[in-house]
């Protein structure tokens, strides 16, 4: 009775006037005669806009033996051009009361300017400029790949989780380029060189390899004019050929995998599972595992979490994870952080019991309800910010999928089924297909969290 009243209270919430399962207004789609895709993200509140320019390269289109390449030439790009001194990039964008960066992922490498939307025709310019007409020096790759070794040391070799999660993904991808950090393996990092960087940006740096994304206060007419003035210009590539990578051969035994360091002062034990990413065109299977993450270890009153923390008390953290954008197969995972005097092998048990439990009873429609209003007003009120609008279209469209998957996939949310989840955990939940980790200090022998 005390479900049924529930559920009744949470359906009855869920119909108040939050309407998340129309599609993201305001949102043109077009392609310029040299194969450059343009999405143009009208948001009219401020006088600001943000720009920004994907290319569908990112760390796992490295060649093999030359690990960092895609994150080293993000670098080298705010080196000189033709046309710009080295660092006058960034120094004309700041002049112009504007802020840049960029970021490269297994996918993709994007680059992006926050201005004044009267300034966008500047910034098409010298980003058009730098696609094209990147120079460099022998002392620009001296000194930028001692800053990515330096970025390693400092995010990398000075964090045992980061290590960890190294190791992880190594173990998890048997053959798949994702089993390789983005910011390289650091002896492949000390040999790159100019050339490396020259073959990268000459393979992939092009516009039909690249997806313009503007959103903020600027109209489809107006994008779609200065794109024709600074990047239709550009001839496309023709050697650019469809991304072909290694896969993943099938995976017929469980890893496991101890991580010992001095500097962890709290012991965990982690599982990733490898698992199926948003297809274009069927992304029901995502959905699901996207809906099952949030119901086991999502928050509060998941299940993990309510099992562990608050039943038994065996941990003082647990959580489920997934990351449904990508290009190929990627990952859910399973954490537990121990209490004091649990081992990590109680703990790993203790979670093991508990999603047998939670699989074995079913879904919890009310949990479930509550879960897809939650993620229907995170939907909405993500619209206040352009430019999480703007890399939400940007990470889907480089990992293969259409602006109309995109504008699909909160109602595909909404429509999941109880079944559709569980059959989804059936499919992904395979040990064989797993890498259980234990992180722990290098004097632990078992893993008590507290020893």
């Amino acid at each position: 009775m005390i479900r049924l009243v529930a559920l009744f209270f949470v359906t009855a919430w869920a119909a108040l006037p939050l309407r998340a399962a129309e599609p993201d207004d305001g949102i043109t789609h077009f392609t310029l005669n040299n194969g450059m895709e343009v999405v143009v993200i009208e948001d009219h509140r401020a006088p600001a806009v943000v720009h920004m320019v994907w290319y569908r390269a990112g760390s796992s289109d490295e060649p093999r033996g030359r690990s960092g390449i895609a994150h080293f030439l993000e670098h080298l790009l705010f080196k000189g051009t033709e046309t710009l001194e080295p660092g006058e990039f960034s120094r004309v964008v700041a002049a112009n009361g504007g802020t840049d960066n960029a970021f490269t992922s297994y996918d993709y490498t994007g680059y992006f300017q926050r201005v004044a939307a009267d300034r966008l025709g500047l910034m098409m310019q010298m980003e058009a400029d730098r696609m094209v007409n990147l120079r460099l020096t022998e002392e620009d790759i001296v000194t930028e790949r001692d800053v990515i070794i330096e970025e390693r040391n400092s995010r990398v070799e000075n964090d045992p989780n980061a290590l960890f999660r190294e190791q992880r993904r190594a173990a998890l991808y048997l053959n798949h380029p994702y089993g390789v950090p983005i910011i390289g393996w650091r002896h492949e990092m000390e040999t790159l060189g100019m050339e490396d960087a020259l073959s990268f940006y000459r393979q992939h740096y092009a516009p039909n390899n690249a997806i313009l994304i503007v959103a903020g206060d600027v109209t489809p007419d107006e994008v779609r004019a200065l794109a024709q003035t600074h990047y239709a210009p550009i001839p496309a590539n023709p050697e650019i050929l469809p991304r072909d990578r290694a896969q993943e051969p099938p995976q017929l035994g469980e890893r496991r995998l101890v991580f010992r360091d001095p500097r962890v002062a709290q012991a965990y034990v982690m599982r990733s599972y490898l698992a199926p990413e948003r297809d274009s065109g069927a992304q029901d299977t995502a959905a699901a595992l996207t809906l099952l993450a949030e119901l086991l270890g999502g928050g509060q009153t998941s299940a993990l979490v309510q099992k562990l923390q608050f039943e038994q008390q065996v941990a003082v953290y647990a959580s489920a994870f997934y990351s449904a954008t990508s290009l190929d197969d990627t990952s859910f995972g399973l954490i537990t952080v121990p209490a004091p005097g649990v081992t990590l092998e109680e703990a790993e048990a203790a979670m093991d019991a508990a999603l047998a439990e939670f699989l074995s009873e079913g879904i919890d429609e009310a949990a479930l309800a509550r879960i897809k209003f939650q993620l229907k007003a995170q939907q909405i009120y993500a619209r206040d910010n352009a430019q999480s609008r703007a890399r939400r279209y940007g990470a889907a469209l480089t990992a293969g999928l259409t602006v109309q998957d995109v504008q699909d996939w909160p109602e595909i949310l909404q429509n999941v089924t109880s079944a559709q989840i569980l059959a989804a955990a059936e499919q992904v939940f395979d040990r064989r297909s797993a890498v259980t980790g234990y992180l722990m200090g290098e004097e632990t022998a078992q893993g008590g969290a507290g020893e």
